[in-house]
This record gives C-alpha cells, structure tokens and sequence, in this order.
C-alpha cells in the first residue's frame, strides 16, 4: 500500500485518480478547497484534507509524511501560473525531505500537464518532440522542467501530458456532448484539426502505473492515438442525440474574441504518441470517441464525474 498526496482530487481528473488509486488498495490523502468538496473526497473513499496550494502552511504537515505526491489541481485564470508554481515548490520539498529521512523507496512526484504544450504537430509527437506551447499554456513547459530537474537523491519525478479528456459530465467533450443535446456545437476553425483524446478511466490507469512503478521517470504522454478530427468527434456525438443539432464553424479570429487564447488551442492541430506509457504496459481500453460516443453521452446524462 502506498500512501499518495493527491491536489485537485474533486476535479475532473482527480476524482477519476482517486478512485482508481482506492481500487488498488492505495490510502489517499486529498487536498480539497473546503468542507463540502471533502465530503465529495471522501465518498470517493480518500482522507480529506481542506487547506489551499496558495497556501502551504494549509497543507504540509498533511504532505509530509507520504510516499508519494500527484500534483492534478489546475487554479482559475489569472492566478494558475503562480499557485502552481507554489504548489511544485512545496510538493518538491515535501518529497525531498521524506526522502531524506531514509525512506527504502524513493519519494515521487507526478505532474499533470497537457499535450497543448507540443503546439501544432506535423509529424506523430512522442515524449521527446520538442514544445512549442498554444498561449495559454505558455507557462507550463518551465514548470514541466522544474518538476524533471528535482529528480534524484531518493526522489524521482514524472510529467503526464494528458490529450483531451473525454468521459464522465465534465470536460471538453462533455460540454461538446451538452452543446449538441441543447441544439448547437461550435467549432472552432474548420474542424479538419485533429484532436488526442483519454478516457478518464484510462489516465486515471496511466497515474497508479507511474506512482507504484520505481522505475517511472520522465515525460508521459496519454492518448487513445485514434486520430480523430474534430469534424468527426462531433458528428459522432451529434448522431447520438434525439434532434441533430446546428453545427457552427466559427473563424479563428472570432473565436478568440469570445474564448480569449483559449481558442487557439482548440484550433490546434495534433496526432500524439504515447510509446513511454505504452512501454509500461498502459493500454487504453477507450480508444475513440467515433467508436464509443454513445458510451460517452450515457455517462454524460448519469452525471458520473
């Protein structure tokens, strides 16, 4: 058993970590915003821990005595680039000073980041591809460094870049699936980009692989690696709801009006590998949103997020 220091576990990827991690017999301790999202923590059976990552005072003697550390928490726009910054600083020392107290194992640190760091891709980007981050992610490529620069001396550190998360009510595609059952989906660009996707479920595997194994380092990356255009993802899930919706493609430029950068990385287009996860024995059971929207829009109505 391990005992795993888990941000964001009300989120959406959290929630699905969380889970995952008490399925394998994992205790997890939940850092949570306030006394309603820990009793959310706690139905999904971790320990509950309320304190803010602005605020570490809030939540280090909780990280403390852990053998591990999964940073999946994402702060609102404008503070996200500097809570995160507090948060791997804080996690870090956490790891290093449980590691210095002579721990067999090493302490680890997971990171969550996103395949928006790649930017547009012409050719199929492994872990190794070099960045070239969509503006709203600009921040993220140093924070990725930091976190692989810690590694070492009884600690050892991974990044995951996750594609678009599909499952559940939440999301990219949920709100895609909630557009298209209220009666119309706005693309952005023409829709002939291709966008990565993960199940929930299936990253959420991708975590526990990384935590419990010693010799997990580095850069993963966690896609489905179907391929899908965006023009497909929505036609699919247009097709499972009961009155086909308008579809409308909006020009980039107007989409950046009303999204902010956001837009850019929607419109990016993206075909990503996962070899380093895969070499570890991941192997998403989710492979396509073409092949299992009407999965997604049954979970989508049961609210299971």
């Amino acid at each position: 058993m391990m005992r795993v220091f888990l941000s964001g576990a009300t989120g959406y990827i959290g929630s699905a970590v969380v889970d995952a991690l008490v399925r394998a017999g994992h205790q997890v301790t939940c850092l949570v915003r306030n006394p309603e999202k820990a009793a959310v923590a706690g139905r999904l059976g971790g320990r509950p821990v309320v304190g803010d990552l602005s605020e570490p005072a809030s939540f280090e003697k909780a990280a403390a005595e852990q053998d591990g550390y999964i940073h999946a928490a994402e702060e609102a726009l404008p503070r996200r680039c500097a809570v995160d910054r507090v948060a791997i600083d804080t996690l870090i020392a956490a790891a290093r000073h449980g590691a210095s107290t002579g721990a067999a194992t090493d302490r680890f640190l997971v990171y969550t980041s996103g395949i928006w760091v790649l930017g547009s891709t012409r050719q199929p980007a492994t872990e190794d591809a070099p960045v070239n981050p969509a503006e709203v992610v600009a921040w993220r490529p140093a924070h990725e460094q930091l976190v692989l620069a810690a590694a070492g001396s009884g600690v050892r550190t991974c990044v995951v870049r996750p594609g678009i998360v599909c499952g559940g009510a939440r999301g990219i595609i949920g709100d895609l699936i909630r557009d298209a059952s209220n009666g119309l989906v706005r693309i952005v660009g023409s829709g002939e980009n291709h966008w990565p996707v993960v199940y929930d479920r299936d990253l959420a595997d991708l975590f526990v692989r990384l935590s419990s194994r010693a010799d997990a380092s580095g850069i993963y990356h966690a896609t489905g690696e179907s391929d899908e255009r965006v023009n497909d993802i929505v036609e699919a899930i247009a097709a499972q709801v009961k009155t086909s919706p308008q579809i409308r493609r909006m020009p980039l430029e107007e989409a950046r009006a009303k999204m902010g950068a956001r837009a850019a990385a929607l419109a990016l287009d993206q075909i990503v590998r996962s070899p380093r996860a895969r070499a570890l024995g991941w192997s998403p059971a989710f492979r396509s949103i073409t092949g299992g929207a009407a999965v997604l829009l049954e979970e989508w109505r049961s609210g299971r997020a």
